[in-house]
């Protein structure tokens, strides 16, 4: 097999650090939550039963990697799945 019939590397790099930053355990079982029902912030900590700044922090790197995005809704900003390599990596759960 030639190189040229395998992924083109930049296409590899790209999903080698999306997978790298969803790795994280916490930020996977906030990536299926959200998969499942976009979230705001507060339910994802009652959810997963840990302190809100560090679903808090969690949620920064995600959104700062463009792996979720969010939008207000009154005083809740609510999470969902921004990249779409993510989301089918989510289905598979």
């Amino acid at each position: 097999m030639s190189e040229k019939s395998c992924c083109p590397q930049e296409r590899i790099d790209e999903y080698a650090r999306k997978l790298k930053v969803c790795g994280h355990p916490l930020r996977l079982k906030i990536l299926c939550l959200i998969e499942k029902q976009d979230s705001c912030v507060s339910d994802l900590w009652q959810c997963l039963e840990q302190p809100q700044p560090v679903i808090s922090q969690h949620l920064a790197v995600l959104k700062d990697k463009g792996i979720v995005d969010s939008t207000t809704d009154g005083n809740r900003r609510i999470y969902h799945i921004a990249d779409e390599f993510i989301q089918g990596v989510l289905h598979q759960f």
